[in-house]
């Protein structure tokens, strides 16, 4: 309690939020169970979703919250309840050693903390303008063509699940199904 005491409020919310993260993410990777490591990708992408409306990204955080929690979290949890003898597979993370496991993560840790204590960190203020309206200027100024590159790929995409999804509607039969 006392160490919670010396640091400052903003400061101790911060670190309960990385705490979350980083325990849920512990709890991702080490679970023998699919189905427990699903629910703690909740923690893990709720404490993200947390960080980013805590450092001032609330258009972030928000998305975080609405397609990763809401949408990808949801399909995953339905895939796992939804699919037939789930008990009978048997997933672990207990293959991979786990002194292979240390020694991968300090390999990539230690370039990643020595860049971070070396780096030459910008401060900048803090603007008036929300995220969002700085997220559009972006986007219709200095990115509009990989924005519109995006919205086009999406819509090809969009327009091919379309195409697929009537063939099979209709009950035609494939090319390639003709061929075997």
């Amino acid at each position: 309690m006392e160490i919670l005491s010396l640091l400052s409020p903003g400061a101790a919310i911060f670190y309960l939020l990385a705490g979350l993260v980083l325990v849920s993410a512990g709890g991702v990777a080490f679970s023998r169970n699919i189905l427990h490591s699903a629910f703690a990708l909740l923690g893990t992408l709720g404490g993200v979703a947390g960080l980013y409306l805590y450092l001032g990204a609330d258009f972030v955080g928000v998305v975080q919250i609405l397609i990763y929690v809401g949408g990808i979290l949801v399909l995953l949890l339905f895939a796992v309840l939804l699919t037939n003898r789930i008990g009978d597979v048997k997933i672990t993370n207990a293959s991979v050693g786990l002194l292979a496991g240390v020694g991968a993560a300090a390999v990539v840790l230690a370039p990643l903390v020595k860049v971070a204590i070396t780096a030459p960190w910008k401060l900048t203020e803090a603007t008036s303008a929300p995220t969002t309206q700085r997220l559009g200027d972006a986007f219709l100024s200095e990115y509009l063509l990989v924005f519109e590159l995006a919205s086009v790929i999406l819509l090809m995409a969009l327009v091919g699940a379309m195409v697929l999804a009537r063939r099979a509607v209709r009950g035609k039969v494939d090319y390639d199904d003709r061929l075997a």
